[in-house]
Formats: structure tokens, C-alpha cells, sequence
């Protein structure tokens, strides 16, 4: 049985070097950002909003054509169930 992911890390590769990571919630919480905020303006050097580390609130912003690279990771939170699984 395939385990569900307690959230999505996501990691933008930034021209120059930078890095950022994003939290969200579910991959469905990043595809409809991703499809709905970063595809529409994959060449613009218009600003758009960027949710960091699921806070409420809080954003950054940056150029869409100056993401070089993402990637997802899904993190899942250790529980006893798992370390007797594994023993």
C-alpha cells in the first residue's frame, strides 16, 4: 500500500544560484499553484507570488523566467507504526 506524503517540499532552482524552498499541504496544493500561477507566465519577468514554507501570509516574489529548476519531494513524518514495519 502506497503511504500518502504528511507534505510536499518543493525546491526552486533560481538563477544565480539561489534556493528556496516551498511547503504545501498536498501535490494538489502545488500542481494548482504551479498550473494556475508559474505556467501562465513561464517567460515573464512580471513578478508573481510565491506561498514560503506554508505560513500564512507570508510571500515572496520572484521573476517566472528566472526559475531554472524544480524539485518535489514529499516528506513523510516517522511514526511508531513505521519503525515496527521496519524492524
Amino acid at each position: 500500500m502506497a503511504r500518502t506524503p504528511d507534505e510536499i517540499a518543493v525546491h526552486l532552482l533560481i538563477e544565480g544560484g539561489h534556493r528556496e524552498e516551498l511547503r504545501f499541504a498536498t501535490i494538489q496544493d502545488f500542481q494548482k499553484w504551479y498550473q494556475g500561477v508559474l505556467v501562465p507566465k513561464l517567460d515573464s519577468k512580471d513578478f508573481v507570488n510565491v506561498p514560503i514554507k506554508n505560513i500564512q501570509g507570508e510571500y515572496m516574489v520572484v521573476r517566472p523566467a528566472a526559475i531554472v529548476g524544480i524539485r518535489v519531494e514529499p516528506i513523510f513524518v516517522s511514526t511508531n507504526l513505521d519503525r515496527n514495519l521496519m524492524a
